[in-house]
C-alpha cells in the first residue's frame, strides 16, 4: 500500500500561508535546501491543490528557480505531479495529472495501486480533506520562528481532533524546526 505524507512549513503562530497567499516569510537556507534534496531522493509522487500547483508550476520551471536550488528545481521538475482540481483543464508542467471528482475517495483508490508514495506539498484544503479521511500516514511539519500578524492556518477546516505521536524532530541552524508525526 502506498503511504501519504503531508509535508508543510507554518509560523510559530500556526498559518501556512499569509494574505494573498504570502509565503515569503519562509526560510529556506542551506540546510533546508539540502533536506529537499534529499526529501525529493525517495522520487514521492508529488501532490497538488489548483492553488499550490499554479504557485509552483510558475516558479519550478524557471531559469531562476534553476540558478537559485538547481538540485530542488531538477528533482519538483522530473517528480511524477498530481494536481487535484474541478476548473484546471490543462498542466503544462512536466509529469503531471490533472484529477477531479472525489479527491478523497480517489486517494483511497490511489494509496491501494502500485506506485511510488505519495507527498502533499502545502495545499492546506487538501491536507484538511486528507485529514479528515484519516487518509495521510505522515505529518512533516517545519515550524519557521516567525510570526505573522494573519492569515491561514494549517489545519483550517478539520473536523475531529488529530492525534498524533512524535517520531522524529530536528533543528535546523537557521531555528527552522521539522517535526514528524503519525497517527496514533
Amino acid at each position: 500500500m502506498r503511504k501519504l505524507t503531508m509535508y508543510n512549513f507554518i509560523t510559530l503562530n500556526g498559518f501556512y500561508k499569509g494574505i494573498n497567499e504570502d509565503i515569503s516569510w519562509h526560510r529556506h537556507g542551506g540546510e533546508e535546501e539540502g533536506f529537499s534534496q534529499d526529501s525529493l531522493q525517495h522520487n514521492n509522487t508529488l501532490v497538488f491543490g489548483r492553488v499550490t500547483y499554479q504557485m509552483m508550476a510558475s516558479y519550478w520551471p524557471t531559469p531562476m528557480a534553476m540558478e537559485s536550488m538547481p538540485e530542488v528545481a531538477k528533482g519538483m521538475n522530473s517528480a511524477e505531479k498530481i494536481v487535484f482540481s474541478n476548473t484546471l483543464t490543462q498542466a503544462d508542467w512536466h509529469n503531471t495529472k490533472i484529477l477531479t471528482g472525489d479527491i478523497t475517495e480517489t486517494m483511497r483508490k490511489l494509496k491501494q495501486q502500485p506506485g511510488n508514495d505519495m507527498t502533499i506539498l502545502g495545499s492546506g484544503s487538501i491536507v484538511s480533506q486528507m485529514a479528515n479521511a484519516n487518509l495521510i500516514d505522515n505529518y512533516e511539519i517545519m515550524i519557521d520562528p516567525v510570526a505573522i500578524g494573519n492569515g491561514t492556518p494549517l489545519f483550517n477546516g478539520i473536523q475531529n481532533n488529530l492525534n498524533l505521536k512524535l517520531i522524529n524532530s530536528r533543528v535546523f541552524k537557521s531555528g527552522v524546526i521539522l517535526l514528524s508525526y503519525e497517527p496514533q
